[in-house]
């Protein structure tokens, strides 16, 4: 399983495969489908940044560092393969979530007589931007990245999900590859190698299938996985006032306190320790640990870390981080007013989420002032304190003090220090929560 990317794309949040969403890491959700494939068998190629945290999670897996991380996969397959031996392998990437019998179908085929593997091929009706498979019947015969729309080679996307018959002739073609013309495209340019040479089938599939790329794409994937919850799922120690409503498919965890008058629609995750007040209320989302959704506030398609804490607020179709606080009547905008879909800033430029409906994407370790609103698409950078009143209309950058001046928004450097989430004990205490 690869995960030693960088997660640029994915700012203003960070570490893509341990980002919790209906109850787990995104990375344990992939685990978990794996198993159900009956791969069972997981080495875990990361980084230093993640490692410890995966270790933890699987603290008896094979886990390796991989060395170079600008050679991309080919740099993690360099660092796992000689320690793994030359077994045949499945190479999957951990930020995409796919059907577990998309796995079984692209082993089999793989260990067909005459293969030396095979590739997974999402059938597309439209242009995707990504790699495409060239096939010669069902023999592939090259992959063609983003080739334009009318230039496809065919209707096949290439999905990281490729089975290998023999580890060592891939790493044999792996180290062929000039360090020098690694492009952060090595792996594709070895497996270019071994389709003129080998027999690999392409698998196709018409089965769900999200790539976590961009923090929006949390929003794509929150519905196929609330898909999985099909009936109530209630812990014992969980409190429920007899006023409030929860209905359809909702899990709630250890801990969980929902006040009078709260309603949960599901499908719905509620996290341990956290707290559903008085007339709020969640709807198709994943609230995780120890979040307090206060008084009045409604949580509709969106994706809470932990320790989230809301007043009169409404999170609409958004993605917030670890330890953010939303100061009273502050509000995320999910829809434009031309009804179209919403464009994010992502290294200068503008990409089209594709989302009719996005509101705010918003980092660690923030702070919003009271009657904070944000219009849709605008992502908050981690540590930033936005101060009350303020009007969020584009992107902030981390670490920021940004306040209303004159009308505009202006941001200087924040001298504030956010406070630990387990100093707010006193508060719940207080609140009699």
């Amino acid at each position: 399983m690869l995960l030693a990317g960088k997660s640029r794309r994915f700012w203003p949040l960070t570490e893509k495969p341990l980002f919790p969403i209906c109850g787990k890491p995104l990375l344990s959700h992939v685990v978990d489908r794996l198993a159900q494939a009956g791969c069972d068998d997981v080495v875990f190629i990361g980084s230093k940044n993640n490692l410890d945290e995966v270790h933890m999670l699987y603290p008896n897996a094979v886990l390796v560092e991989q060395e170079n991380l600008a050679q991309g996969m080919r740099g993690a397959l360099l660092s796992a393969l000689p320690a793994i031996g030359a077994e045949d392998i499945l190479v999957v990437g951990a930020n995409d979530v796919i059907d577990p019998t998309a796995y079984r179908s692209t082993v089999a085929a793989g260990k067909q007589k005459g293969r030396n593997g095979a590739l997974l091929g999402q059938t597309v009706a439209q242009y995707f931007p990504g790699g495409y498979l060239s096939v010669d019947g069902d023999r592939i015969t090259g992959i063609v990245e983003k080739p334009g729309a009318g230039n496809e080679p065919s209707n096949l996307v290439n999905i990281v999900c490729h089975y290998h018959a023999d580890g060592a002739v891939l790493l044999e073609a792996l180290r062929a590859i000039d360090d020098a013309n690694d492009d952060g495209y090595g792996y594709e340019k070895a497996l270019d190698g071994l389709f003129g040479t080998a027999s690999y089938a392409a698998v196709p599939y018409d089965g769900a299938w999200q790539a976590v790329k961009y923090p929006w794409h949390l929003l794509s994937l929150l519905p196929i996985l609330l898909q999985d919850i099909q009936k109530p799922h209630i812990h014992k120690s969980a409190s429920i006032h007899p006023t409030a409503v929860v209905e359809g498919p909702v899990v709630i965890e250890e801990g969980v306190k929902v006040f009078p008058h709260a309603t949960i629609v599901g499908p719905c995750c509620i996290g341990k320790g956290s707290v559903i007040a008085n007339n709020a209320l969640v709807r198709q989302s994943s609230i995780g640990d120890h979040c307090v959704v206060g008084y009045n506030t409604e949580v509709k398609g969106s994706v809470l870390h932990s320790h989230v804490w809301t007043h009169m607020s409404y999170i609409g179709d958004s993605i917030i981080g670890r330890n953010v606080s939303f100061g009273g009547g502050s509000m995320t905008g999910n829809l434009r007013l031309d009804e179209g879909t919403i464009v994010s800033v992502v290294d200068g430029e503008k990409v089209d989420s594709g989302l009719q409906k996005f509101g705010a994407v918003i980092g660690d370790d923030c702070r919003l002032g009271v009657r904070t609103t944000m219009n849709p698409g605008v992502k908050i950078g981690s540590g930033t304190f936005v101060s009350s009143g303020a009007l969020v209309e584009e992107d902030i950058a981390d670490k920021q003090f940004a306040r209303m001046k004159a009308g505009v928004l202006q941001c200087s450097d924040n001298r504030g220090t956010t406070p630990n989430p387990e100093d707010r004990v006193n508060f719940r205490k207080t609140a009699g929560i």
